[in-house]
C-alpha cells in the first residue's frame, strides 16, 4: 500500500499496535499511514525515539489513548516518498512541546484580538468623523467601519493559499506588518476618502491573523485537543469586535477619534515583532517540501515526492501551483456544500453583529439619553455572552466529538463538530425580538442590554464549530477553507450594516429588529440538515483541490 496521504480522511483512520510493540525495546518500529509497519533509519530517529519513550511512560501511568488517533505518514525512501521520521518526530508540529504551542496560541490570540478590535473601534466615532471631514452623507461616513470588513474578504483570497505554498510563518508575519503600518495612515488621514482607503488596506493585512491563526492552531493540535485550542484562540476574534466600540466610545468622547488607530497600532506592533521572532513554521506540507529539497541535495535524487501529495500527482510549475492556490478558496466555498451552507448561516449572523454595533450608540443616545462615552458599556453584554459561549464550547466540543466517535464504532467524522451548532442557532432570534421591542417601548435600559447576551452566546456557538469542522475535514488546505468561510462572512458583514439606518427608519426599532429575527429563525434548519446529511454530501461531492 502506498504510504502517501489522503488529506481529507487522514484523521479518521485508526491504528493499533500489539502490547509487545509498545515496549521501549521496539523503538525501531514506526507506523506508516494505511496500517503498514516498517523500519526507518534516519538522522532524526533518535529524537523520535526519545519522544516515544515519553509517550510509553505516559501510557504506563494510566493516561488514556486518544479516541481519535492522528495518523502521521513517515518516510519511505525506497518508494521515493518523503514524510516524517516517525509518529513522534519532534519536527512535526503536532509533536511540538506543549509549552511552545500555548505560547504561540497566546500570541495568535492577541493579534487576532487587535485586528477585529480595529474593525469596530471606529463605530462610535461615525458622527465625529462625519463632522470633522464635513460630510453630510451618513452612509459614506460609516464606510470606514464597513470597508475594513471588505478588506477581510479580499485578504484571505491570496494570503491563505500563499501560506499553503510558502509557509504560514512568513505570510502571517508579513500580513501582520502590513496591518500595523496602515494604521499610521488612518491616524494621519487628511480626508474621508483617504481614511476609507487606509482602513481597507488595514483590513487586508488584518485578515491574515483571522485566517492563518486558526490554521496554525489546527496544525499544532490533534482532533481531540483542537476544540479546546480553538476556543482559546477564538477569544481574540470574538471579543475584539465587542471591545472595539467600548474602547472607541471613551476615546472619541475624550481625546478624539484619531487616537483610535494609535491605540491599535502600538500593541499590535509589539505582538507582530514577537510572532516574527518566535512563530515556527507549522504547515505540514510545506515542512515536508523543505525536507525534500534538503534530501534531494544530500542524496542527489530528483525523484522524491511529498507524502501529502495524492498518488500519481505530477509536478507542476510554480506559476501553475500559485494559480491553483489562488482559486482554491473560491472552489471550496462554492463546490463544498457544507462550507457554503454554514458560511451563509454565519455570514448573516456576523453581518447583523456589525449592524448592531453601528445601531447601539444612536439607539441608546436617542431612546435613553446615554452620552456617547457610556454607550460603549452596552457592548459588555455581548462580551459576557461571548464568554459564556466560549466556556460552553470549551466544555462541550471535544467531549461531544469523543462521545459521537465512540457511538460511531470509533470512526471520527468531521461533521460531528457541527452537532452543537443547531442548539446555539436557536438563541439568535431571542435577541432580535427582545432588543427591538424593549427599545421601541423604552423599557428600562437594562432590558435591551441583557437581551444582547443570547446573541453573544449564539454567534460564538455557530462560528466555532464550523471553523473546527473545516480544519478537521480539510487539514492540508485548512487555510483556504477558512478563507472561503471568512470571505462570504466579511462581504455580508461589510454591506449589511449599511442597510441598518434605512431599515430602522422605515420599520422602526421593533419591526426592523423583528425582520432580522425572522430571518435567523429561517436559518436554524441549516446546521440541523448538515448534521443529518453532511457526511453523505461531503463524500458524494468531493472537492478537487
Amino acid at each position: 500500500m502506498s504510504p502517501r496521504f489522503d488529506s481529507t480522511s487522514h484523521e479518521k483512520r485508526r491504528y493499533s499496535l500489539s502490547d509487545d510493540e509498545h515496549k521501549i525495546g521496539r523503538d525501531d518500529i514506526e507506523y506508516v499511514a494505511g496500517g503498514d509497519i516498517r523500519k526507518v533509519d534516519t538522522k532524526a530517529s533518535q529524537a523520535s525515539k526519545r519522544s516515544r519513550i515519553s509517550r510509553i511512560l505516559s501510557r504506563a501511568s494510566g493516561v488514556k489513548d486518544d479516541v481519535v488517533p492522528t495518523v502521521i505518514p513517515v518516510s519511505d525512501l525506497d518508494r521515493s516518498v518523503v514524510g516524517w521520521e516517525g509518529p513522534d518526530d519532534p519536527a512535526m508540529p503536532l509533536n511540538f512541546d506543549p509549552r511552545r504551542k500555548w505560547i504561540v496560541v497566546t500570541c495568535l490570540t492577541l493579534i487576532a484580538l487587535f485586528s477585529p478590535l480595529s474593525s469596530s473601534i471606529l463605530a462610535p466615532a461615525v458622527k465625529a468623523v462625519r463632522d470633522e471631514f464635513g460630510s453630510s452623507d451618513t452612509t459614506k461616513a460609516s464606510l470606514p467601519v464597513s470597508i475594513f470588513l471588505l478588506g477581510y474578504a479580499v485578504g484571505p483570497l491570496f494570503l491563505s493559499p500563499l501560506s499553503e505554498i510558502y509557509g504560514r510563518a512568513v505570510v502571517l508575519s508579513s500580513a501582520n506588518a502590513f496591518f500595523c503600518i496602515w494604521h499610521i495612515g488612518c491616524a494621519l488621514a487628511p480626508s474621508l476618502d483617504s481614511l476609507i482607503v487606509f482602513r481597507f488596506l488595514c483590513g487586508v493585512g488584518g485578515a491574515g491573523s483571522m485566517t492563518l491563526g486558526a490554521a496554525v492552531t489546527g496544525d499544532m493540535f490533534p482532533v481531540v485537543e483542537r476544540g479546546k485550542a480553538l476556543s482559546i484562540w477564538s477569544i481574540g476574534p470574538i471579543v475584539g469586535p465587542t471591545l472595539g466600540p467600548l474602547i472607541g466610545a471613551f476615546i472619541v468622547g475624550s481625546i478624539g477619534w484619531r487616537w483610535d488607530p494609535w491605540i491599535v497600532f502600538i500593541p499590535s506592533t509589539i505582538v507582530t515583532i514577537a510572532l516574527a521572532i518566535y512563530l515556527p513554521e507549522t504547515c505540514h506540507k510545506v515542512l515536508i517540501d523543505r525536507k525534500i529539497k534538503r534530501l534531494s541535495r544530500e542524496l542527489n535524487r530528483d525523484d522524491l515526492v511529498n507524502c501529502y501529495d495524492a498518488p500519481g500527482t505530477k509536478k507542476v510549475s510554480q506559476t501553475r501551483l500559485l494559480m491553483l492556490g489562488l482559486t482554491r478558496p473560491l472552489k471550496m466555498l462554492f463546490l463544498a456544500p457544507i462550507i457554503l451552507l454554514m458560511s451563509i448561516n454565519v455570514a448573516f449572523n456576523y453581518g447583523t453583529m456589525y449592524l448592531m454595533f453601528n445601531s447601539i450608540p444612536p439607539t441608546f443616545e436617542d431612546q435613553y439619553g446615554f452620552p456617547t462615552s457610556l454607550t460603549g458599556l452596552v457592548y459588555l453584554a455581548l462580551g459576557f455572552g461571548y464568554a459564556l459561549g466560549i466556556w460552553s464550547f470549551l466544555l462541550l466540543s471535544d467531549r461531544t466529538v469523543i462521545r459521537l466517535t465512540k457511538k460511531n464504532n470509533g470512526v471520527f467524522e468531521p461533521e460531528m463538530r457541527l452537532n452543537l451548532a443547531t442548539y446555539y442557532a436557536c438563541l439568535c432570534p431571542i435577541t432580535f425580538f427582545l432588543y427591538g421591542w424593549t427599545t421601541y417601548y423604552k423599557v428600562h435600559w437594562i432590558a435591551p442590554i441583557l437581551s444582547l447576551i443570547p446573541f453573544g452566546i449564539a454567534i460564538l456557538g455557530v462560528y466555532l464549530p464550523i471553523q473546527a469542522y473545516i480544519i478537521d475535514a480539510y487539514p492540508l488546505y485548512s487555510a483556504s477553507g477558512l478563507a472561503a468561510f471568512i470571505v462570504l462572512r466579511s462581504v455580508v458583514g461589510a454591506f449589511l450594516p449599511l442597510a441598518g439606518p434605512s431599515l430602522f427608519a422605515s420599520l422602526g426599532l421593533g419591526w426592523g429588529s423583528s425582520v432580522l429575527g425572522f430571518i435567523t429563525i429561517a436559518l436554524i434548519p441549516i446546521p440541523a440538515l448538515v448534521v443529518v446529511f453532511g457526511t453523505r454530501l461531503r463524500k458524494r461531492y468531493p472537492v478537487k483541490l
